[in-house]
């Protein structure tokens, strides 16, 4: 517990002096047990400290009492992000594991507009995720009036990167995210689409000569949900003239992969077959390529999907001030700690087992 509220000691406290009845890093830390144990909102968190009261003082002072939600809602309203962002960054300290592997970066929207009067308030997340240990490794908050390519450059700066293979969607691939990957001692597997269009229209007519068709290929059967999935992967490094045309920073290697789906859970089976295109720094082989590309949708399957549909992110109606993007910063913190539990229990039986059992809540935070 104390190295916990060493990790909030050095929050810079925004409250007026009139204001800070409650300790700060008290603060947190309750909201943190009340998001472990499903809270949502500031009321929540009010909620759940009053109901654990006895549990909460067996190892916080509360000099003062329970504080209030308006305590709980300000508190996350004018918390400074960035502070609280370096926070997260001394907290993943804690965690003993060289994050090395995949590293997948990709954005999710964060709150839904309120209404047409507001249609610039969506916030994006963009989140940096371990494929391996299944831990949120950074994240910075960006709007549709910032480019999403700056933030990624700026969180890739707070991540140790050598050893290190980073995945983006086509969005992200782009020049100076390659560049700053390479500089960090990482390499990285972008994903090639059409905007980059003369590159991609290069690297599709590469791989269409028939030469690749004898080439040292891996291929992968996947039979659930309803379909078969085939996947084919192959990797070329003859790339000189391309690369002498394009300069891709710290290019060695294109990707190419092959999906064919059939479904047979209809009547009438359907095959669809999509081709995808893949910038390599390293010459991976056809299987590692494979395996890249898969881990890379963990941060959809095992970050995005968890925090809307386990923890109800998208429902959350916390928008004044930075209230969404430090919310969003904690959300992250209770999903490490879920995560780092290796329990043979679902996800969203480990925040009911910790609403419910005190001890296997302090478990999570030991």
């Amino acid at each position: 517990m104390q190295s916990l509220g060493d990790c909030f000691a050095e929050l810079k406290d925004p409250r007026g002096i009139n204001a800070r009845r409650h300790d700060l890093p008290e603060i947190l830390t309750i909201a943190l047990c009340a998001v472990l144990a499903g809270g949502q909102t500031a009321v929540d968190m009010a909620v759940f400290a009053e109901a654990k009261r006895d549990f909460l003082g067996s190892f916080l002072r509360l000099k003062n009492g329970i504080p209030s939600h308006d305590t709980f809602s300000r508190v996350f309203r004018q918390l400074d992000p960035d502070q609280f962002r370096a926070c997260f960054q001394k907290f993943m300290a804690r965690f003993s594991e060289t994050c090395s592997g995949v590293i997948a970066i990709d954005g999710k929207m964060l709150q839904r507009p309120i209404g047409p009067t507001h249609s610039g308030s969506a916030l994006h997340m963009i989140s940096a995720w371990c494929c391996d240990t299944r831990l949120v490794l950074a994240q910075i908050a960006t709007t549709t009036k910032m480019r999403e390519n700056a933030a990624v450059i700026e969180l890739l700066k707070n991540l140790r990167l050598s050893g290190a293979i980073v995945t983006t969607d086509a969005l992200n691939c782009q020049r100076e995210i390659s560049r700053r990957i390479v500089k960090q001692g990482g390499d990285y597997v972008l994903a090639l689409k059409a905007n980059h269009r003369a590159l991609h229209a290069d690297v599709a007519q590469f791989f269409a000569d028939p030469a690749h068709q004898k080439a040292k290929h891996h291929a992968t059967h996947d039979k659930q949900h309803g379909r078969i999935e085939t996947r084919i992967g192959i990797v070329s490094t003859d790339i000189d003239q391309l690369l002498a045309r394009h300069h891709w920073p710290g290019l060695s290697a294109l990707g190419r992969v092959i999906r064919i789906r059939q479904t047979t859970a209809k009547a009438v089976p359907q095959k669809t077959t999509e081709t995808a295109y893949y910038l390599m720094s390293a010459a991976l082989t056809p299987e590692r390529l494979c395996q890249v590309v898969r881990s890379h949708w963990g941060i959809e399957n095992r970050l995005h999907w968890v925090l809307n549909v386990v923890m109800n992110e998208d429902q959350v109606r916390s928008r004044s001030d930075n209230s969404p993007y430090n919310l969003a910063i904690l959300r992250h913190m209770a999903l490490n700690l879920m995560h780092k539990d290796r329990s043979n229990i679902s996800l969203r039986g480990k925040f009911n087992l910790a609403a419910w059992r005190d001890d296997f809540l302090i478990k999570l935070l030991a």
